[in-house]
């Protein structure tokens, strides 16, 4: 389970938790295990010019054939021993991993997942930004100068050797969002071609106390995350985009960012090489941006209390900027492994189950001299629940629609190996139902309950309901909706294509001991052996708990595969537009 870099998504080390995903082990707060669904158009009524509002398939109540302890410890056990060398991505320890979750796939009953194979090719860039000039800000006669690291940090996805912008025009464009579904565009009326877009950090409500904005107030949504805000500005055809930080609303310090944004970055290799991005996107302190804008004769305070009101309009700034670096070019390739059980009667429609089989490989030594970072819990864990789940989905024979196990590579760097299987589907997403995805089960007890990360953003809660009904569980929220989790981990890469995803965890109140036990075995998880040498196997581990983790993917899954139901996102979900359009005329 990996943090996300500001830049591209490469990993950064554990001391900065701001980026991660939350840290894995039982309660949801830390860890991430998601539900991905899809969704149908309205189902027509007999008469042509009528609609008539789609009624849900009831949602199937599944028997839950044995699921194996004994595999779930014995595949455990097994990827995360020292042969396997922390499973590196381009390492000895991938060629291991690899073959062993085939020879598991195929012990399973799984079939090869593409085409015939069971590898999907990953090919990925690793790029260096290096050699910062400062950025120049030209304003009403003045020349300001401001350092990379301490006042900006900069970077590019594009794969190219120089990275220039000279005297490029400022535009400041509030929150950056452009969200059709709440009539809400930070861009209207301004071309932003060859010019630099200025941007706030994190929703316009974002200081509303409860969830009742247009953009869910403290709950973060896409639109807050600066991933979306380098996204969109590219999109809107900038030549660059600089996201303001400021604490509160970005949830974490400076000093992440500038570590975060040092170093090597790793992206997707695309087909078009990042061409179709912003030449450079980063961050400036809030007080370089306070610089900027008197400079230009404008106010922060005053343009940002602006952009929080619907209607807002972009606002030229009477300055222009220039900065520039070189960039250092590799390019690498790792695999992602796919199973699939065939469905009996809809098997062109599919239903996924995910974990990613990679980790840290080797790390900075202990005080034992163990430099090897196993990643027995995080996420051999998950990998093993793919191979409990395919044995147990074999007991029970083949459901209505098609099953896809799916190993992704490279989470800890950013999602990649979800991102590439995401942008070219062995199976379409536009028929992709569901799925869940599992990342870290911790050891430990089973809970009372489960907690939503997320919040209610799409029909796929009548799904938790009846599989938790069945297990006399609980529903709870999540404790920082504010930091944006979901957007945190590989369901994340499906959900931004519109696939809806539901991101669900076991819940921290324990049978045994309670949330005092639960919260603690959470607490020395994160503080102790997150992404540390320390995530070994042990042999005395509780598995009640992951047990119940995998019954309730199961329940999940199991019920996608065997309704016809198309679950899609809530109407005013920033997603749904996204799912309608790929769906529409998908029969």
């Amino acid at each position: 389970m990996g943090c996300l870099r500001a830049s591209g998504g490469s990993a950064t080390s554990a001391a900065n938790p701001p980026f991660c995903k939350r840290c894995p082990v039982l309660q949801t707060p830390l860890r991430s295990i998601p539900l991905l669904a899809a969704a149908s158009l309205l189902a027509l009524c007999g008469v042509a010019t009528a609609k008539a509002p789609r009624r849900p398939a009831p949602v199937p109540v599944v028997a839950v054939p044995p699921i194996s302890a004994e595999t779930l410890k014995e595949v455990t056990r097994t990827l995360s021993s020292d042969a396997y060398e922390g499973r590196a991505p381009g390492t000895p320890g991938e060629d291991k991993t690899v073959a062993t979750i085939i020879d598991r796939f195929k012990a399973a009953g799984l079939k090869p997942g593409n085409k015939g194979r069971w590898t999907q090719d990953v090919p990925t860039v690793i790029v260096e930004a290096k050699n910062h000039v400062p950025l120049t800000v030209k304003a009403e006669g003045q020349v300001l100068s401001f350092a990379f690291g301490a006042d900006y940090v900069a970077g590019s996805y594009r794969i190219t050797p120089r990275t220039d912008l000279a005297d490029a025009p400022l535009v400041f464009v509030g929150f950056g969002v452009n969200a059709p579904e709440q009539g809400w565009n930070d861009y209207a009326g301004v071309d932003m071609k060859g010019k630099i877009a200025v941007i706030l950090v994190n929703d316009p409500d974002y200081e509303q106390a409860d969830e009742n904005g247009p953009f869910k107030g403290r709950r973060m949504t896409y639109y807050g995350r600066w991933r979306y805000k380098f996204e969109e500005a590219a999109r809107q055809g900038a030549a660059g985009a600089l996201i303001v930080h400021d604490t509160f609303p970005a949830a974490y310090g400076w000093q992440v960012v500038q570590s975060s944004w040092s170093g090597k970055q790793k992206y997707v290799q695309s087909a078009t090489n990042g061409m179709d991005q912003t030449l450079a996107n980063g961050w400036i302190q809030k007080s370089t941006a306070e610089a900027i804008l008197k400079a230009s004769g404008q106010d922060l305070a005053a343009l940002t209390a602006a952009a929080k009101v619907k209607g807002f309009k972009p606002v030229p700034l009477n300055a222009t900027a220039s900065l520039g670096f070189d960039n250092g070019i590799e390019r690498a390739m790792s695999h992602n492994v796919i199973g699939v059980q065939p469905g009996k009667a809809r098997p062109n429609e599919y239903v996924l189950y995910t974990a990613h089989w990679d980790h840290l490989g080797r790390c900075k030594a202990n005080a034992k001299g163990d430099d090897i970072c196993n990643g027995a819990i995080d996420n051999a864990t998950g990998v093993a629940a793919l191979v409990a789940l395919a044995q147990a989905n074999r007991k029970a024979g083949p459901p209505a629609r098609s099953q896809v196990f799916l190993a992704v590579t490279l989470e800890e760097s950013g999602l990649l190996g979800s991102e590439f299987y995401a942008s070219n589907p062995v199976y379409p997403l536009a028929r992709t139902v569901g799925g869940v995805n599992m990342d870290a089960l911790g050891m430990g007890s089973a809970a009372r309950d489960i907690a939503v990360t997320g919040g209610d953003k799409s029909e796929l809660t009548r799904y938790l309901q009846t599989a938790t009904r069945a297990m006399g569980l609980t529903i709870t929220g999540e404790t920082h909706p504010e930091r944006g989790y979901y957007y945190r981990s590989d369901h994340f890469s499906f959900a931004k294509r519109g696939v809806p995803m539901f991101d669900v965890g076991r819940g921290s109140d324990w049978v045994n001991g309670g949330r005092a036990a639960g919260e603690a075995a959470s607490e020395r998880y994160s503080n102790v052996d997150y992404h540390q040498p320390s995530d070994e196997f042990h042999e005395d581990w509780d598995w009640s708990g992951p047990l119940q983790d995998v019954t309730l993917f199961y329940r999940l899954g199991r019920s996608l595969a065997e309704t016809s139901d198309w679950p899609n996102w809530h109407k005013t979900d920033e997603f749904r537009l996204i799912r309608d359009r790929s769906r529409a005329g998908v029969k």
